[in-house]
This record gives structure tokens, sequence and C-alpha cells, in this order.
């Protein structure tokens, strides 16, 4: 009724093109206030769903981010599932976009008391630590689980715990088991019913299929629109609803604290080891790039001075695997999350996850 009064009355002052240019301008405006009142929301049972001009979104540039991604997965703003393309309701592997699941379980273990913080040494829950590597000074004797939790560990590697970056799968194995077995003293058959179900699964209300123990123990099967919400517990700082599930600090630090550029890749030069199990890939796979925080992935300058992806948020946060062709990314600002499995290498091909990321921002802010 609003909208059809302000047509009525511009026209008998102005002309067809004023006319339309100032209706125009007033929807717009319309809408603008719309979305400004657009409550968010924690999903359920189910998620809420929304169309994605209700809350500020261009459809074509959704569009456009699925066509570049391919595979399949979701969109969801202010908590309301308002896009999906693919089978997003399919669980399977997420590879290493599933690490940032160590890094809450190991704030949480934090938390709860069970590690004194991040800092503590490792040697305490894996003994055999402290008989490696004479001829280095046994560095192992200092590694900490912060160094895990960055990836700087260098276990297997000369280099000194903290000094060099080690995307390293055996390493995680190491993490992971460390974490999992000893700290919380669960085992892999017990870790869904034991571990993962009660400090995420249930409470984040998981809707499909979904186990930590996927084609390997601590490589998760998930869903995209599952994995979404993991993403909105940290887009809104480890809160759920009324719950808070992980100290808003913690959650903070997760998603803002990279690696300086200062921090180089290994050497890779073999030193004694443990021999950990691998969780999927070798060692020395890539480089930081200014983006590594607590096992996300940071949209931060890179070696080059430049974003990683230069045109997409700054403020942008990632969990990726098989060089992004799965996971999920948050953009604060933008309340707006996508997660995506069997995509293209939206990480690796860093032109190609550019056109992804800054076609998925402008759906937003072109509204």
């Amino acid at each position: 009724m609003h909208r059809q009064t302000v047509r009525s009355t511009t026209a008998r002052f102005a002309g067809p093109a004023a006319t339309t240019a100032m209706v125009t301008a007033v929807l717009a405006a319309t809408s603008a206030a719309e979305v400004r009142a657009v409550v968010p929301v924690f999903p359920g049972e189910h998620w809420q769903t929304r169309q994605p001009a209700e809350v500020g979104l261009d459809r074509a540039g959704l569009e456009e981010f699925a066509r570049v991604a391919g595979g399949r997965g979701c969109v969801v703003r202010y908590g309301y599932l308002v896009y999906h393309w693919g089978d997003h309701t399919r669980s399977t592997d997420v590879a290493s976009a599933s690490k940032p699941f160590y890094s809450h379980l190991l704030f949480t273990a934090i938390e709860e008391g069970k590690l004194a913080g991040p800092d503590e040494k490792v040697v305490r829950w894996q003994p055999a630590l402290a008989g490696l590597n004479h001829r280095l000074g046994y560095k192992d004797r200092q590694m900490t689980f912060r160094q895990l939790a960055y990836q700087t560990a260098c276990l297997g590697y000369e280099d000194p715990p903290g000094t060099a970056f080690d995307y390293n799968d055996r390493t995680m194995g190491f993490f992971w088991d460390t974490l999992v077995n000893q700290v919380y003293g669960v085992s892999w058959e017990d870790a869904d019913a034991a571990l993962f179900r009660p400090k995420l699964a249930g409470p984040l209300q998981f809707e499909d299929d979904f186990t930590c123990n996927g084609p390997k123990p601590g490589r998760p099967n998930i869903s995209p629109r599952d994995f979404a919400r993991y993403g909105l517990l940290y887009l809104n700082e480890g809160k759920w609803g009324d719950r808070r599930l992980l100290g808003a600090e913690w959650a903070r630090r997760a998603v803002s604290e990279p690696l300086p550029l200062s921090i180089p890749r290994t050497r890779a030069r073999p030193a004694d080891t443990c021999d950990p199990r691998s969780i999927g890939g070798g060692g020395n796979q890539c480089d930081h790039n200014g983006g590594y925080s607590w096992l996300w992935w940071l949209n931060r300058p890179a070696r080059d001075g430049r974003p990683w992806f230069a045109d997409a948020p700054d403020d942008m946060f990632l969990a990726l695997g098989h060089c992004g062709r799965r996971g999920l990314a948050v953009m604060p600002k933008l309340q707006l999350i996508v997660s995506f499995n069997d995509t293209q290498e939206l990480h690796c091909d860093r032109k190609l996850g550019n056109r992804a990321f800054q076609a998925l921002a402008a759906a937003a802010e072109g509204m």
C-alpha cells in the first residue's frame, strides 16, 4: 500500500523518467530497510529458509559463485539458508577443511582444564618425544600444542619447533591422536559418541549423517549444510543461540592471529620422528602466505603483498581441504557463509577462487 501511494503522488509532479528514478530509489530504500530489519537466527532441527532478496542478496551473484565453483553447497545469511546448488545434504569427506575442528577441541580442552594452555609441552602426553634427535639437542621436547595447531611443530624435520611452517598430514595425525586419545582419553571407536556428538554434532544439531571417522580417523564426513552450522558458530564468536560452546576470546583468536610472514617454510631436512600416522598426504605441502591462524585460513596479505583473494572481503576466514575443493568461507561483516564440496580448486587456483568469492561478496554488497 505504501509503495502504491508513493507512485501516484510522485506522478503529479514529475515526468515519466523522473518518476521511474524516484520510485526505484524509494523501493531500494524500502528494501534496504527491510533487510536491516532481518533478525538473525540460529537453526534448530532444520534450517529456516528465506529467498535471497529477503536478506539482501542478489541471486545472480549466488548463481555466479555456484557456476564458477561447481560442485555442490549452500549459502547462509543472518542464520537463514538462502541458496543451495547440487546435493547440499550429502555427507562426504571434507579433508583438511576439518582441521579447525582440531583447534576447537584444543580450545575446549584448555577451557575444561585438561591442558594448562596452548603452550603446554606435548612431551607430557607423548613421552617418546623426549628421546628423539639427540644431535639436534632433543628439539622435540620443546614442542607445544600451539605449534601443532599452527603446523610449525616440524616433527620429523631438523627445524626447531616454532621456527618454520610445515603443512604436514603426518604431524596432523600425531596432533589428532594426541588430543583425542591422550588429552581427552577417548578411543577412535568411541570418539563420535563420547566426544564429537556432545561437543559439536549435538549442540549444533547436525541434521545429516556425520562421523569423525570418515576415510580415516580424524577425517570427518559432513554435509555442506551441517558444515555451515560450524561456520555460523564462529561467525557468532562461539555462541549458539543462548548457549556458549566456546569462549568468545578463543573464538575470536582462532580467526585473527595469522602466522607472520617472517616464519619461513620448512627446509624439509629429515630428522628422527616417532612414526606418526598420516591423515592424508605428506609433508611440506604449501606455504602459509601470511594467512594461517589456528588451522583456519585468513584472507590476509601474502608474500606478494596482496590478500590471497584480492577482491574478496579482508575479514573472510576459511576452512579448506584438497586445494579448496571442500570447505567453508565466512564473511563476518556481510554476515555471509558459504559451505561447499566437490568444487574446483578454490584455494590453489588463486584467480578462480578470487572470482568466486568476489561474486559471492558482490551478491551482498550490490543490493
